[in-house]
């Protein structure tokens, strides 16, 4: 018996803006060699004067955007042929795949709370890129920053494309300062709302884009829905998204994913470790010992971040 189609929730949305999307996307489904989509608006004469910035839309995506991407329908084939379970093919990668060496100069932004966040920028290409160029900022997953190898991988293959690229650390990630006992979690989005807003006052010319990975994709997308029609960026990719933080903690529990679990808690006490200190003493619904000792991220969520959040 086939499944009935559940209307989705973006329907109207999508219908209202049609007209827009297609326009949108015109570039895309003529040629997808085109490096940045801008939306642009009809003035008296019914010229379309191109905007400083595109607005970003969730409307009709798979319909339209995605229906674009030949790539997005083929087959998925494994790669290499022997990795074809998931765990090996993510040890695989994990053990296998190149560090490229990448020379960053890093920026650190101090939050409203006293924190702080660390930006690293590519070397040299406010001299190399055009003030116009577009930006692409990269989030990591949970612990992650850019010193992982899918990171540099990603912000190589952009500034091959003429991409200005930054990664966003979160607090203590890729050595980051942590100046307060506070931490990041996925219901926070302050710091991610920062860095958009500080790096579009540096680059007022450019399209902003952002790109995230597991944690720093829930992140990136939470962000995306707060700020709805007011959002500065241009456009935005999800990647490995774990949309149900619940069922997703749940499946860490199970089989041989309780490796990454564990994997993922290590890295979580050891940014822990280092500034142990701020955590000293804090009143409220705080287990420090279970997190300084935790054997699962639910352990550290429980004694730490769920109190910070």
């Amino acid at each position: 018996m086939a499944a009935l189609q559940t209307p989705s929730p973006f329907a109207g949305t999508a219908r209202r803006f049609a007209p827009r999307l297609r326009y949108l996307l015109l570039p895309t489904t003529m040629s997808l060699s085109s490096s940045v989509i801008s939306s642009r608006s009809c003035d008296g004469d019914g010229e379309q004067p191109l905007l400083p910035h595109s607005s970003l839309e969730i409307a009709g995506a798979r319909r339209g955007l995605l229906a674009g991407f030949d790539s997005l329908r083929r087959p998925y084939r494994a790669f290499p042929v022997f990795a074809s379970n998931r765990h090996v093919e993510t040890i695989f990668a994990a053990f296998t795949r190149s560090l490229p060496t990448v020379a960053f100069r890093r920026e650190c932004l101090r939050t409203p709370d006293d924190g702080a966040v660390a930006l690293d920028w590519v070397s040299g290409d406010d001299r190399a890129l055009p003030g116009d160029a577009p930006v692409l900022i990269l989030l990591p997953g949970l612990t992650g920053g850019s010193q992982d190898t899918y990171v540099r991988h990603m912000l190589l293959r952009a500034r091959s494309k003429g991409w200005r690229v930054v990664v966003f650390n979160s607090r203590g990630c890729a050595n980051s300062p942590v100046t307060t006992a506070k931490f990041y979690s996925a219901s926070f989005t302050g710091d991610l709302r920062q860095v958009v807003d500080h790096v579009l006052s540096r680059y007022p010319q450019s399209n902003i884009y952002a790109a995230g990975w597991s944690l720093g994709a829930n992140i990136l997308v939470r962000y995306l829905g707060e700020e709805t029609d007011k959002c500065s960026l241009s456009g935005a990719v999800s990647m490995c998204n774990p949309f149900n933080l619940v069922i997703a903690d749940e499946d860490f529990h199970k089989g041989f994913n309780n490796i990454y679990d564990r994997a993922l808690a290590n890295s979580l006490r050891v940014i822990f470790k280092k500034h142990a200190l701020l955590f000293e003493g804090l009143d409220g619904e705080y287990d420090i010992p279970k997190a300084a000792n935790a054997k699962t991220v639910r352990d550290f969520d429980q004694g730490l971040t769920r109190g910070l959040h």
